[in-house]
């Protein structure tokens, strides 16, 4: 028998899952849970458990965190994420958290149970538009980040000059000194790095400056 669990939130779903399962003799639904923590304490009591089917927008803690959770804590059982959406960054984000395959929640019964099948076997259950949109993000990287990183950031020579000096804690006019300018030239500086980088305070100029490896 293959032993699995599933993981949604929304009810009505849940049970169409179960009843595209019900056409498998070979197939049990040991428990549903309608978000990761709730599997969690599940498995506290049973992870004796194949598969799970795991939906990722739930509330209390999502599919892609319970994902890497699970993992963890036991390696042993496959997870296949059962989605709405097939947006990149679930995508990827899925796969990164130890995800074992990704389907859609509109697969028929026969695909759905193939897909575990399959996913058992050692191999990666996906509908042919994820697997699409793997080879994609594999073949451009860039597509993967937050699109916040992304962002085009163009700082003079001398904005990423009075920006390490701020990233080293010193004030405006120990900056200035060392940059052999004015005070009030180091504030203009400043005024502008702010804006172009769109954060209101030191730490996160620094700090945002950092992630972009401006500094």
């Amino acid at each position: 028998m293959i032993k699995v669990a599933i993981v949604d939130d929304n009810t009505f779903l849940l049970h169409a899952i179960k009843e595209k399962l019900s056409f498998f003799d070979d197939v049990i639904v040991k428990h549903a849970s309608i978000n990761g923590s709730d599997l969690l304490i599940k498995l506290e009591e049973n992870h004796n458990l194949d598969l799970i089917l795991m939906d990722i927008e739930m509330p209390v803690l999502n599919g892609i965190e319970t994902t890497q959770m699970v993992k963890q804590k036991y390696p042993h059982i496959k997870i296949v994420m059962l989605t709405a959406f097939d947006n990149d960054e679930h995508i990827f984000n899925a796969i990164k958290a130890g995800a074992d395959g990704y389907l859609l929640k509109e697969i028929n019964p026969k695909d759905l149970y193939e897909g575990i099948k399959e996913t058992l076997n050692g191999g990666a259950a996906m509908n042919p538009s994820i697997a699409m949109k793997t080879l994609k993000l594999l073949r451009n990287p860039i597509d993967i980040k937050n699109p916040c990183d992304q962002e085009e950031i163009s700082l003079s020579d001398r904005e990423v000059e009075v920006l390490e000096q701020l990233s080293k804690g010193l004030s405006y006019t120990v900056i200035a000194s060392n940059l052999f300018l004015s005070p009030s030239t180091v504030r203009k500086h400043i005024e502008n790095i702010y804006k172009k980088l769109q954060v209101h305070s030191k730490i996160e100029a620094v700090q945002k400056a950092k992630n972009h490896n401006i500094i």
